[in-house]
């Protein structure tokens, strides 16, 4: 009868310490871009000077199998466990312990850092809190293509990266909606970001502006590009031999400059040496004046 009665005893008393010992995550939310840093934190109670040797600390990531971020046991780090896809990347900003601040620095933030860490605590107590780190990659560089197949038919191209997945809506200069005439393929690599390609094949009686846009549903965000489809070949030939002139004038301004340069320099080095020739005349004039007085 006395060993249950302990036990109750034991278990009531454990759960009311801990009741008084609550972890905090001021901030439960983070969404950081990927390749930037991010620092998560929590907090917990110290009630005077904090002694190291009797705090642990260990933040997790709960993924579908558990991964080790990081771990401080009774005032001295453990890297042992610490899972591969951390390595290198993983700072805990000790000095702010003292404070009852655990703060987690993660940088070069990866696409597979997104999920959920646990911020376990242990001080004359044990808590933890639940953190979200959402992760995003807007498509912000869009590369553009503009190709003619003939007959005034035109092949319009968009690529961007970037997470998460993107819709790609296209439109005219009258913002009529094309996007069911295009093709939208998507690729992933190893860095788990979507590289989307959209191709739109039309014909285009005029000059004329095209939209396409990167529409990211999930962020609400947009990125936009404005491709430029020329009314024939010969526009586009004209553009190039204008292109090709201007290049050919610019070279000949440049030659002309460096050659009136040179014409210049040369021009004033024989003002120096017919100065020069000038002055050993004068001296040979006034050297022979001297001789005919020393004469006399």
């Amino acid at each position: 009868m006395e060993k249950p009665l302990l036990l109750y005893i034991f278990v009531f008393h454990w759960h009311f310490l801990n009741a008084l010992f609550t972890v905090e995550a001021p901030q439960s939310l983070y969404t950081v871009e990927y390749g930037s840093n991010v620092t998560m934190e929590c907090t917990f109670p110290v009630n005077g000077q904090l002694k190291f040797r009797d705090l642990s600390v260990s933040w997790e990531k709960k993924d579908e199998f558990r991964k080790e971020v990081y771990v401080l046991l009774k005032g001295e780090e453990d890297f042992s466990s610490q899972h591969s896809d951390f390595k290198g990347r993983i700072k805990l900003l000790k000095d702010k312990l003292n404070f009852g601040q655990s703060l987690l620095q993660i940088t070069d933030v990866k696409l597979r850092d997104a999920g959920f860490y646990r911020c376990l605590i242990d001080y004359r107590g044990a808590d933890y809190k639940m953190i979200n780190l959402k992760v995003k990659a807007p498509y912000r560089t869009i590369n553009q293509g503009v190709v003619s197949t003939g007959d005034k038919e035109w092949k319009l191209t968009c690529q961007s990266e970037g997470y998460p997945k993107a819709e790609v809506i296209w439109q005219n200069e009258k913002y009529q909606d094309l996007t069911d005439k295009a093709n939208t393929s998507y690729e992933t690599g190893d860095d788990q970001l979507y590289r989307v390609t959209s191709t739109l094949t039309i014909k285009s009686r005029a000059d004329e502006f095209f939209h396409c846009i990167f529409w990211n549903e999930e962020l609400q965000e947009n990125t936009s590009a404005i491709l430029y489809v020329a009314d024939s070949a010969e526009d586009i030939l004209w553009t190039k031999n204008r292109r090709f002139v201007g290049a050919i004038l610019i070279v000949t301004a440049l030659f002309g400059s460096v050659l009136l340069f040179t014409l210049c320099i040369r021009k004033e080095l024989s003002k120096n040496e017919d100065k020069h020739n000038c002055r050993d005349v004068s001296f040979e004039e006034e050297d022979l004046k001297y001789k005919q007085v020393e004469k006399t």
